[in-house]
């Protein structure tokens, strides 16, 4: 069992710099074995997450990132609000139904909520 959970919580597009740095910094303090990390987008910022909309370093960052087992979540809701196909999306990313739904289940499974 790891010792760390922690969920990153993303609405803004433009915020996406900040959260990538945040997830780095603490693989960079911790081992990747030791923590389980979740980035959960709804809202806007789930367009970062379109092979169509998307193409940027931090996309080539979060493909790194998802092999370190950083988990790269969508909102399902989201995307449909912004038109979104889910074959669009980048096949590293986990779609769940609902944003707040996985929020909710997540901080009831004992994970550090941060949303820079």
């Amino acid at each position: 069992m790891k010792n760390l959970k922690v969920i990153f919580h993303i609405d803004d597009k433009e915020r996406w710099g900040m959260v990538l740095s945040n997830v780095k910094n603490l693989l960079a303090e911790v081992n990747e074995d030791q923590v389980d990390i979740e980035v959960l987008a709804n809202g806007k910022a789930v367009e970062k997450y379109s092979e169509t909309t998307s193409k940027s370093d931090d996309n080539n960052l979060m493909k790194k990132l998802a092999k370190r087992q950083v988990k790269f979540v969508a909102c399902n809701n989201s995307l449909n609000g912004l038109n979104l196909k889910k074959d669009e999306i980048y096949e590293f990313i986990t779609i769940v139904s609902a944003g707040v739904l996985e929020l909710t289940i997540k901080q009831n499974e004992g994970y550090a909520y941060i949303k820079p």
